[in-house]
């Protein structure tokens, strides 16, 4: 039996349709990441002049590596090394207090349990720049700008991250195991540390993944509370390296070896990281967000 010609219209019109879609992405994302991947393999010039997507000479990358590690005495390696430091302590304290408050809402009773769900949701929802400024103001009341405190301890509070785990508990986690436990004796603390936490370990996973990217790719916050170049993130080092090239910044000062390809090289290494992380936690990121599809 052939298919009714109306079907095979629809079928051909939908496969167009995807196609289309496929060819936008790739031009707005695809093309992008290899005209950067390209750039450092070019001079400034060359940048210019010559075809978008042409490969220049591997001998360009090594003079971009060199200009950019000489600048401001190899200032992008403590760049590299404050983002690590930020992000990985705010992750611990991260993992530290949304794991066990997202147990606490799913699986606890108490009074106000309701208010502080409805809290977190909202939160979570609200644009991170709108709570800069208060968060500025209470850094300051306790003299805490211009240190590492004034990044980790905000880069922890993650209701993202709570909610996860929240859901996860309420929908996955097997309640008759915990019931076992309690009637056996076990407390609390023992029954999430013995039980509910091994069992969350993909939702955990998902949690510090999304953390640890947000965390690296935060710009405002440290841009506002850290004032030395040698206390910035990647991110903020990179606004510096820009505002010192040449080509986006016509009053940057003459003789510095900071251009275009300079600076695509910068970002590169600024994204290698979570690119790492990410290559290396696909199957807990995949376990993790499928986590909560079905009752254990």
């Amino acid at each position: 039996m052939t298919d009714h010609p109306l079907r095979q219209t629809s079928r051909a019109l939908s496969v167009a349709v995807l196609a289309l879609l496929l060819a936008l992405l790739a031009v707005f994302f695809v093309l992008p990441v290899i005209w950067l991947l390209l750039a450092p393999t070019k001079t400034a010039s060359e940048l210019v002049a010559d075809g978008p997507f042409a490969f220049g000479a591997f001998g360009n990358i090594a003079t971009a590596w060199r200009h950019l590690t000489s600048f401001e005495d190899g200032v992008v390696f403590v760049w590299l090394k404050n983002s690590a430091i930020y992000s990985a302590g705010s992750l611990i304290l991260t993992l530290a207090t949304s794991v066990p408050a997202g147990y606490a809402l799913a699986l606890t009773k108490f009074r106000g349990r309701r208010l502080l769900l409805s809290v977190t949701l909202l939160v979570m929802i609200m644009p991170s720049a709108t709570l800069v400024l208060p968060l500025f103001l209470e850094l300051n009341r306790f003299g805490l700008i211009g240190t590492v405190w004034s990044v980790i301890l905000p880069f922890s509070f993650f209701p993202f991250g709570v909610y996860l785990v929240y859901i996860y508990f309420a929908t996955s986690l097997p309640t008759e195991m915990l019931e076992a436990a309690r009637i056996d004796g076990a407390g609390e603390w023992r029954t999430f540390t013995t039980i509910a936490l091994p069992l969350a370990k993909p939702v955990v996973a998902l949690v510090a993944f999304f953390s640890f990217v947000g965390n690296w790719n935060n710009f405002f916050l440290p841009y506002l509370v850290l004032p030395s170049s040698q206390q910035f993130p990647i991110q903020v080092g990179l606004n510096q390296l820009l505002s010192t090239t040449p080509s986006f910044n016509p009053v940057a000062g003459a003789g510095l070896d900071i251009t275009s390809p300079e600076l695509a090289l910068s970002v590169i290494i600024a994204i290698l990281p979570v690119l790492i992380v990410f290559l290396f936690s696909q199957r807990a990121l995949v376990s993790g967000m499928l986590a909560g599809a079905t009752k254990g």
